[in-house]
């Protein structure tokens, strides 16, 4: 018997299960994945996150996510907030900015003065064997066949990959049906994250995401990210967005081709507690 010291977190509604790996062992199967993401028998949530040190000592720690459904992903945006906070509030470090290891890559989460917590999420991907996306060639914008219609998508990586549609609103937007089919597209090998976002001016979207593995969340920094950087490419953007989810707000700036995308919002802890694998 294994007792599991954890602390549950949500960013924007967006919630975890974090798991400090670095002063405690942890062989985190994908089968103890799902059993902590049971929301009636294992503790809930979204995604698990365990918190490691960098074997490369590269980077401060490295950052492992699995989503409910125990698969391991490459990146999660209101994760990363939470890790930041985490790491901070534990004790693990002291440092408000601190270099993180990703599957996908170093991303530097920092601990703002009023609570919030910024993220350079990394410079986003367009070519579609980097994605990946089944395409010839790269575009902004797909013709993508979906069951008797055909949608205009955008495709793109922000370290995982991401399908994204503008529709005329958001809240009303077929994200029960459409989001398992996006996700789980054939032109997209390893699936994707669907967003749904409607545009309130140049400054503010709406934005729905259903992820794949956890199904719609209440809020999906990687697809905040992903959706302002696909709104920026067809020209219906400014450079800093306010985006508006289920779950709350997000603030999210990209000033283009090379550039990193930065998210800013908000990360609590809910409570601590252990439980028996």
């Amino acid at each position: 018997m294994t007792i599991l010291r954890f602390s549950k977190m949500q960013g924007l509604g967006n919630d975890f299960v974090v798991i400090d790996g670095v002063r405690q062992r942890i062989d985190l199967t994908p089968e103890r994945a799902r059993f902590l993401a049971d929301r009636h028998f294992g503790v809930g949530c979204d995604q698990v996150l365990l918190v490691e040190a960098d074997a490369q000592a590269e980077a401060d720690f490295c950052y492992r996510i699995f989503n409910a459904d125990g698969g391991e992903v490459e990146q999660c945006g209101n994760g990363a907030r939470c890790f930041a906070r985490f790491v901070h509030d534990v004790g693990l470090t002291s440092r408000r900015e601190i270099r993180v290891r990703t599957q996908s890559g170093i991303i530097t989460p920092k601990l703002e003065a009023d609570g919030q917590v910024t993220v350079d999420m990394g410079a986003p991907r367009f070519a579609p064997a980097e994605i990946p996306f089944a395409a010839d060639v790269e575009a902004v914008t797909y013709p993508l066949a979906l069951a008797e219609i055909t949608l205009t998508i955008s495709a793109l990586s922000m370290g995982n990959p991401h399908v994204v549609q503008v529709v005329a609103d958001a809240d009303a937007a077929p994200v029960a049906t459409q989001g398992p089919l996006l996700a789980t597209h054939p032109r997209f090998p390893q699936g994707a994250n669907a967003g749904f976002l409607s545009v309130r001016d140049r400054g503010h979207i709406r934005l729905r995401v259903f992820e794949r593995g956890a199904g719609e969340t209440l809020a999906c920094g990687t697809g905040a990210c992903a959706a302002v950087v696909a709104g920026i490419r067809r020209e219906l953007l400014d450079a800093t967005v306010e985006v508006s989810t289920r779950g709350g707000e997000l603030v999210i700036r990209w000033e283009g081709a090379g550039h990193p995308v930065w998210m800013t919002g908000p990360a609590v802890t809910v409570f601590t507690g252990e439980i028996e694998l």
